[in-house]
């Protein structure tokens, strides 16, 4: 699975100089905030693969505005083809705001999320705007992680944690890090690629969960037989 990471800064080559083959292999996308959400739904548009995204600190217009045709994983998480991504965006409070948590809030988000993670038995991606406590953040305040992502990590041990909020410009980057949970940590800044491997995530239906994969095996039952409710060709016809 060819995944296209974004956050930060829009990349010309994807919008203002657009070329169709640079989304051709695209399956999905994943914004790890602070993007406009025109960004968003033009590479939505143009390209097939659907596009799911968290919020950052400077996109409070998403309370009013969201980005149109794409999905967010804001406190939930989301299954893509057995990839199960659960989104926590924002950063640290350094104002009054929207998207903006002290770290406390941010356990209690987290807090609340504790039965969805049960019921999913676990997620592969952590996508978020801030980085971990100590793990591709900074000094100052705005831009410090969170140290209950750390023990998010540790608790539940992801294939890879997705952040933004610090620039390839700051000085201070590191695009690829593991770690000490066995996570990979890969800051989004501007566009990375990632390819997901099959073995990286349970098959659809196969997570361990009881309920959750009975629902999704009725589900995928409904698309074999029904795909025109699902948007889909019967393969059979």
């Amino acid at each position: 699975m060819k995944v296209l990471l974004i956050a930060d800064e829009e990349n010309k080559v994807l919008y203002e100089h657009y070329d169709p083959e640079k989304l051709r292999e695209v399956d999905l996308i994943l914004s790890a905030g602070d993007l406009d959400a025109r960004y968003l739904e033009f590479l939505v548009t143009m390209g097939h693969a659907p596009l799911v995204y968290v919020p950052g600190n400077h996109d409070s217009y998403y309370v009013d505005h969201p980005p149109m045709g794409c999905d967010c994983a804001d406190d939930r998480i989301i299954d893509f083809r057995g990839l199960r991504i659960l989104g926590l965006g924002g950063s640290m409070k350094y104002k009054e705001g929207p998207y903006l948590y002290t770290e406390r809030e941010m356990e209690k988000r987290i807090e609340r999320l504790r039965r969805t993670i049960m019921l999913y038995n676990g997620f592969d991606i952590l996508l978020t705007h801030a980085p971990a406590k100590g793990y591709g953040d900074l000094e100052d305040l705005p831009h410090q992680g969170f140290q209950c992502f750390n023990d998010l990590l540790m608790r539940y041990k992801p294939k890879y944690m997705i952040h933004g909020h610090v620039h390839g410009n700051y000085g201070k980057f590191k695009r690829v890090q593991v770690h000490p949970s066995g996570t990979v940590i890969i800051n989004a800044f501007d566009k990375y690629d990632l390819n997901i491997k099959k073995d990286d995530h349970p098959e659809e239906g196969k997570t361990g969960s009881l309920l959750y994969d009975l629902y999704k095996n009725v589900s995928m039952g409904r698309r074999k037989y029904y795909p025109q409710l699902h948007g889909e060709e019967n393969d059979d016809k």
